[in-house]
């Protein structure tokens, strides 16, 4: 399943569920680039001609580089060592293909991660943001990761082993993700997407308002009905 997350509110824009023969790079061909947005993907979705097209449709995107990339420095700007900056260029693409898939000039920001000791080269088309918050931007990842090892989705067994079944369910899953999601916001709710969770779950079959489930003096739910989401 290949996601796309808006780091804005943790909530999933674009879902493709596809087989494991799909390469994920292949998803950049089903995304409409949003002017002014900015996607952050590892290097899997290396492919100079798609970037391209995200930044031609006036996009940003912030990937990490292959080890193996082909590129002439152009121009270094003055780092501040102490934030864990090790360079910050300009560079263009001398592969035989790649510099005539990616024609433009594109950016490399190195950086040392004071808590992990690791070393990651960020590749991007944005010149206007600082170098550290391009670092701090591929971090932001990192949420999408955490959206399934949370299992926000709820899904602990399938019930049924066929591709048409598991779609259905990781479909219906999603839904019932995003209607929580949307009533969260919709009430200015505090709770967190657990209790959130539980709380509908267990009162599925109340006539209670949703917009009442949450205040001090609801005493309506019956915690020994079954939860019949997850």
């Amino acid at each position: 399943m290949h996601t796309l997350l808006d780091l804005r509110g943790s909530i999933p824009t674009f879902i493709e569920i596809t087989d494991g023969l799909c390469l994920e790079v292949n998803i950049l061909d089903k995304i409409l680039s949003e002017h002014n947005s900015i996607y952050v993907m590892d290097k899997g979705y290396v492919d100079f001609e798609r970037l391209y097209k995200v930044s031609d449709n006036k996009a940003y995107f912030v990937i990490r580089a292959k080890n193996n990339m082909a590129y002439r420095r152009v121009y270094s700007s003055k780092i501040d060592k102490s934030t864990g900056l090790k360079y910050n260029q300009r560079i263009k693409l001398t592969g035989y293909y790649s510099k005539k898939e990616y024609r433009d000039y594109l950016r490399l920001v190195k950086f040392l991660g004071h808590k992990t000791g690791v070393i990651s080269v960020f590749m991007t088309n944005n010149f206007i943001l600082p170098a550290t918050t391009i670092a701090q931007l591929y971090k932001e990842r990192w949420k999408v990761e955490l959206f399934f090892k949370k299992q926000h989705l709820r899904i602990k067994t399938f019930y049924g082993r066929s591709y048409n079944a598991v779609r259905c369910q990781i479909w219906i899953a999603i839904s019932a993700y995003l209607l929580v999601a949307i009533t969260k916001k919709r009430l200015n709710s505090e709770q967190n997407f657990y209790t959130l969770l539980q709380t509908f779950n267990l009162s599925v079959f109340e006539k209670t308002p949703t917009n009442k489930l949450f205040t001090k003096n609801n005493t309506t739910l019956n915690y020994n009905q079954s939860i019949i989401f997850g």
